[in-house]
């Protein structure tokens, strides 16, 4: 007896089957919706609108005051100090003793310069009696003129001898009056380098002088802005007083840079006499004169290069539409300042991209920030 089989039936018409197919169409086609390319919005950004102004540069230097006339003490001959009469900050007059040595040498040598002139005039007085009386015996013929001409020399060489001596007293006399050291003029002492029991050489300075009367600000000027700064306009402050200022001209600039630090230093004076505290510290402000050209102010973060050359990035819009695009403009830069630039180039009313700048590409499509109207720059003379 054959076994008897049952046909299975695969067919696939069935609700379910029917919808796994319907999936696995649609699949691709939500596939190629997903990938089709979307527009690229466009980038916000930040700009300021050109405007042009002639701009008076403004620059500051710190300086100190100081006194025109300062001059160094010394003595004019070396020895111990033995007596001080000033400290730093002390008012002096003229002609005030500052400080004396030990003169206990210099009155020996005084004392034996003038035994030597003693001794001198002694021996000038014999020389001069002895030619009186050869001339008195030459008449008579009982010396020769040979001893005669011995005489009239020996006379005058002890004159000679004798008024040599006296110079000498005199240098010892000066020496001795040295050794006590007088301020050469009034004003106040800056600096003593002295105490006593030192024993100091000639010449040393060991005491500063300096007027009070006529004061300066001293500064030192860069090499670059040395051009500018001999046409400029000058006020300064002190420190201690900032919201006083006063005018000041220039009475000396240096026609040589210092060594080290490779600036020119420079000296005012005040316009109007006043008294400055020497050693203060003083703001000199150089108000250059304004430019031939006008120029605009811009921020320094507009700035980009093109080729190596200074270049903004100007944004191309219509006047009633926010978005744009961006265009690379070469500019000429006139001056750099702490957080700006002064250029020209673009026309006025330009609009120039002040973030970013570094993202740009010609062509970008750009929209404008809703503060645009408001982000311009105002020329301010500082």
């Amino acid at each position: 007896m054959k076994p008897m089989y049952r046909r299975k039936d695969t067919a696939v018409n069935t609700p379910l089957a029917g919808a796994f197919v319907s999936v696995l169409i649609a699949a691709p086609l939500c596939a190629c919706t997903q990938n089709k390319p979307t527009a690229e919005a466009p980038r916000t950004v930040r700009t300021v609108e050109l405007r042009y102004d002639k701009v008076q540069e403004t620059d500051r230097y710190v300086g100190t005051v100081q006194a025109r006339h300062e001059v160094d003490q010394a003595f004019r001959v070396g020895g111990k100090i033995v007596r001080r009469r000033v400290d730093v900050g002390q008012v002096v007059r003229e002609d005030d003793v500052l400080a004396v040595l030990d003169d206990t040498d210099y009155r020996l040598a005084e004392e034996a310069a003038r035994q030597e002139v003693l001794a001198a005039e002694t021996r000038a007085h014999q020389a001069d009696s002895d030619q009186r009386r050869f001339n008195e015996l030459k008449s008579d013929g009982s010396v020769s003129p040979s001893d005669d001409e011995h005489a009239q020399s020996g006379a005058q060489t002890a004159q000679a001898t004798a008024e040599a001596e006296a110079r000498k007293l005199d240098l010892a006399a000066n020496r001795l009056k040295y050794t006590v050291l007088r301020a050469s003029q009034s004003g106040v002492v800056t600096a003593v380098r002295f105490e006593v029991g030192q024993v100091v050489a000639e010449g040393q300075p060991i005491v500063a002088i300096a007027n009070q009367g006529e004061p300066e600000i001293v500064v030192d000027v860069p090499e670059d802005q040395l051009a500018a700064f001999n046409t400029a306009k000058y006020k300064a402050y002190l420190e201690s007083v900032p919201g006083e200022t006063f005018e000041v001209a220039l009475r000396e600039l240096s026609p040589q840079a210092a060594a080290q630090t490779r600036t020119y230093r420079a000296r005012l004076k005040p316009v109007s006499a006043r008294r400055l505290p020497l050693g203060a510290t003083a703001t000199l402000i150089v108000q250059q004169a304004a430019p031939e050209s006008q120029v605009a102010a811009i921020p320094a973060t507009a700035i980009t290069q093109s080729n190596g050359q200074p270049a903004l990035w100007v944004v191309r819009h219509a006047r009633a539409e926010p978005v744009g695009t961006v265009e690379l403009m070469r500019v000429t830069v006139h001056a750099y300042r702490t957080d700006e630039v002064l250029v020209s180039g673009p026309p006025a009313g330009e609009l120039v991209v002040t973030a970013g700048v570094q993202k740009m590409a010609p062509g970008l499509r750009v929209a404008l920030a809703s503060s645009r109207s408001q982000n311009t720059i105002n020329q301010t003379t500082r």
